[in-house]
């Protein structure tokens, strides 16, 4: 199993429900029903895409210094 490929997966997926919840957070705010939990909706899923994306972020500088440390070592 190719982790690189299922985090992208999950990142790609992750998008669309911060979409959804950040769609769902405008509706209800146009509707003028505050609710604490519609307000938090786009939180987790935000909070997942930073963790991905930090992830996908740092691979070519993980890469480069594992193949640097392999050749000098």
């Amino acid at each position: 199993m190719n982790w690189n490929i299922s985090i992208r997966q999950i990142h790609r997926w992750l998008s669309i429900a911060f979409t959804v919840a950040v769609i769902v957070n405008v509706i209800a705010m146009v509707q003028e029903k505050q609710a604490v939990w519609v307000g938090l909706l786009a939180l987790f899923p935000l909070v997942l895409l930073l963790l991905t994306g930090l992830y996908m972020f740092a691979l070519p500088y993980a890469a480069k210094w594992r193949g640097a440390r392999g050749i000098s070592g």
